[in-house]
């Protein structure tokens, strides 16, 4: 339950404080109930089209509005939990990622869709496990330096056995294939050593290797080349009506938008032109139904949030509670780090990658890893808030 905190006023009298970040718990709110009208007006017209010819025009919404009330469940109880827990069964979290992301690759339990081996049936959702092993590395990485504090001047014993994590993740999440999950998952490890005090010259060798990495991913791969290719050029008629098809009418959708949108439920884009326009271009849609403005209101919300999961882990850390602090400022890396790679998607700033717009695309695993990892970042908000008030966390 909340902690009750209280103060006493001049008159001598105790006022009732929330004894939890009730700001982050109503942005977080928000966001999932602007998904779900967004989601529907992205979805409704999907049945019209021979693929989607057997579901109703509702749904995705109902399996949108399951996804978040499991996530609000599994939210409610994970913030009961307390983070001395986490800490403990951090490496276990890690480990049950790594095998989920091995096992998805079995035939006969990983679900294919679109040539894309990542999704678990479990009935009420497909679970995807790399959704888990961004929450499992944010947990395992602050656990990790933690433990590290001492050897963070020495490369092999700071480093290496972190790289060797991330090689592991990154050759089974390429064996999917699922590029961008990894690049959010080498983000929140990389940020997380940063923040956690590796030395500035062997944190920068590190990023110069991942890089290195990426640019040999993309020039061994054709496919992926010629999505660079279709970034850069759109507009080719080579790449129009086929690597760039979805970037095109993303923009074609924003320009449409122009200030204040074409009203809810109006967009055209989302007419079978936009393909994945309620999971991976939702954002294009809500720029085509409510113009710059709603872009703008999704950006601040996401920035907003981003910026809140540090501020709760610098005072975690000031408060000398570092697996804490540094794990809120790994959510806040995943959080925001995506939002902004699913942006620039959407807007035609970045490549096109295969992720999602956290608390808001369909996608019931995202949703559901989404609220529980935010849920143990209001934890250690309200054991900070407990102990800045002379308690026990």
């Amino acid at each position: 339950m909340p902690v009750r905190d209280w103060v006493s006023t001049s008159a001598g009298r105790p006022t009732q404080l929330q004894g939890f970040d009730t700001t982050l718990v109503w942005v977080v709110v928000a966001l999932m109930a602007w998904s779900l009208l967004m989601v529907y007006s992205a979805s409704i017209a999907l049945p019209d089209s021979p693929r989607f010819a057997k579901y109703q025009p509702t749904h995705f919404l109902t399996r949108h509005c399951i996804a978040i009330g499991v996530a609000v469940v599994a939210a409610l109880v994970t913030v009961q939990v307390p983070v001395q827990t986490w800490e403990r069964v951090a490496p276990w979290v890690f480990v049950t990622a790594l095998v989920l992301l091995v096992a998805v690759l079995v035939p006969g339990v990983g679900k294919v869709v679109n040539g894309a081996r990542r999704w678990i049936p479990l009935g009420v959702m497909n679970f995807q496990p790399s959704e888990l092993a961004k929450f499992g590395i944010a947990l395992y990485a602050a656990n990790y330096m933690m433990r590290r504090m001492e050897a963070r001047e020495n490369f092999v014993r700071a480093v290496r056995p972190m790289a060797i994590a991330l090689a592991f993740i990154g050759l089974l999440l390429l064996a999917e294939p699922d590029m961008g999950a990894f690049i959010v998952i080498a983000a929140i490890a990389m940020g997380i050593l940063f923040l956690g005090g590796v030395n500035g010259r062997m944190f920068l060798l590190s990023v110069a290797i991942l890089l290195g990495a990426f640019v040999l991913m993309i020039s061994f791969s054709e496919f992926r080349r010629e999505r660079i290719f279709a970034y850069l050029n759109p507009w080719d008629e080579k790449y129009a009506a086929g690597k760039a098809y979805q970037l095109t009418h993303s923009l074609i959708a924003f320009g449409r938008g122009e200030w204040f949108g074409q009203g809810l439920g109006s967009s055209v884009e989302k007419l079978h032109y936009l393909p994945e326009a309620h999971t991976d271009f939702l954002l294009a849609v809500i720029g085509e139904e409510l113009g710059l403005v709603g872009v703008v209101v999704a950006i601040g919300a996401f920035f907003w949030l981003t910026r809140r999961c540090f501020l709760i882990g610098r005072q975690a850390i000031a408060l000398d509670r570092v697996f804490a602090g540094l794990y809120a400022q790994g959510i806040g890396i995943w959080i925001g780090g995506q939002a902004f790679i699913n942006m620039g998607v959407n807007l035609g700033a970045l490549p096109t990658k295969g992720l999602t717009l956290p608390l808001m695309s369909f996608g019931g695993s995202a949703v559901l890893m989404n609220c529980i990892a935010l849920a143990v970042v209001l934890r250690i908000d309200l054991e900070n808030r407990q102990m800045m008030k002379g308690g026990r966390s």
